[in-house]
């Protein structure tokens, strides 16, 4: 393949980040406190329409609950890739905080990923 048919093919690239994370505790309780939240079964996810950012943001909380470090780091690893699959699809300014549940531990990426696409149609959070 040459150059110029490589340089006409333009695949999205599907990074998570740092800027488009929620990190600080302020952050996660300013979407608690004025955005709205999706319950699941295995998740919940909060949004925030915060029109003041450029760029869709996201953070991830499994607690305890959710199992030993093990398990939760799988959680959270499962639901960043989910989150950074779709992320080109948010609305510019979105704010997502989504919270695990111990159900989120025993199900397939598969399952995760069919929820998380049924809350976030929800919850509004796709470009249409």
């Amino acid at each position: 393949m040459n150059d110029d048919a490589a340089s006409a093919v333009r695949v999205p690239r599907l990074r998570f980040p740092r800027a488009a994370r929620l990190a600080l505790t302020a952050d996660f309780a300013r979407v608690r406190e004025e955005g709205r939240t999706v319950h699941g079964k295995m998740m919940m996810l909060g949004v925030l329409k915060n029109a003041a950012q450029s760029c869709a943001r996201a953070g991830i909380v499994t607690s305890r609950k959710v199992g030993p470090a093990v398990v939760r780091n799988r959680v959270r690893r499962r639901l960043r890739e989910i989150v950074r699959h779709d992320r080109a699809k948010f609305h510019d300014g979105m704010w997502l905080v989504i919270i695990a549940k111990v159900p989120a531990s025993r199900v397939s990426f598969a399952v995760l990923r069919e929820e998380w696409t049924q809350l976030a149609k929800r919850g509004g959070i796709f470009r249409e």
